[in-house]
C-alpha cells in the first residue's frame, strides 16, 4: 500500500508533467494571431510600396518637366522627344517609369511658346504611359 504522502508526489509529478507542454488549443490559437499579425504587415507593405512609386514618379515629371522649360528657354525651341532632353544633356539619363517599369513615357505636344523669342513648338510635357489609378487619391497616373 502506498502512503499518502507518495500518493500526493505522484499527482504533483503528474501536474508537472502536464504543466510543461501547450495544449493544441493554445497552439492554435497563438498561430492564428501570427498569421492575423503577419496580414495586416503584409497589407501596409504593399501600401508603402505604392506610395514609394508614386513619390518617385512624381519627382520623375518634375524632373522632365523643369528639363523641357530650361530646353526651351535655352534653344528657343522646344524639344521633340524626351531622348532629345538627354542628348542635349539636360538629362543625365531616360528615368523609367515607376508605374510600367519600362522608358514608356507618354510626351504631350503643342503649340505654347514660353518666351517672344522662341521660334519652334514642341514638346510640352511628359505623362506616365500606365493605365492605372492611384489608389489613394484615384486619379488615373496618366493625368499626373
Amino acid at each position: 500500500m502506498k502512503t499518502l504522502r507518495e500518493m500526493n508526489s505522484n499527482a504533483c509529478l503528474r501536474r508537472r508533467v502536464r504543466s510543461l507542454g501547450f495544449t493544441l488549443i493554445e497552439l492554435m490559437i497563438v498561430i492564428t494571431i501570427i498569421f492575423i499579425l503577419i496580414g495586416i504587415a503584409a497589407g501596409r507593405y504593399d501600401r508603402s510600396v505604392i506610395r514609394a512609386r508614386e513619390a518617385t514618379l512624381k519627382q520623375d515629371l518634375q524632373v522632365m518637366r523643369q528639363a523641357i522649360d530650361n530646353y526651351t528657354l535655352d534653344k528657343q525651341s522646344a524639344p521633340q522627344s524626351i531622348e532629345a532632353l538627354q542628348e542635349a544633356g539636360y538629362l543625365r539619363v531616360v528615368p523609367t517609369d515607376p508605374m510600367t517599369q519600362a522608358k514608356d513615357w507618354q510626351p504631350q505636344f503643342d503649340e505654347v511658346v514660353l518666351s517672344p523669342d522662341q521660334t519652334g513648338t514642341g514638346m510640352v510635357d511628359v505623362h506616365s504611359n500606365s493605365d492605372r489609378t492611384s489608389p489613394f487619391d484615384q486619379t488615373p497616373y496618366k493625368e499626373w
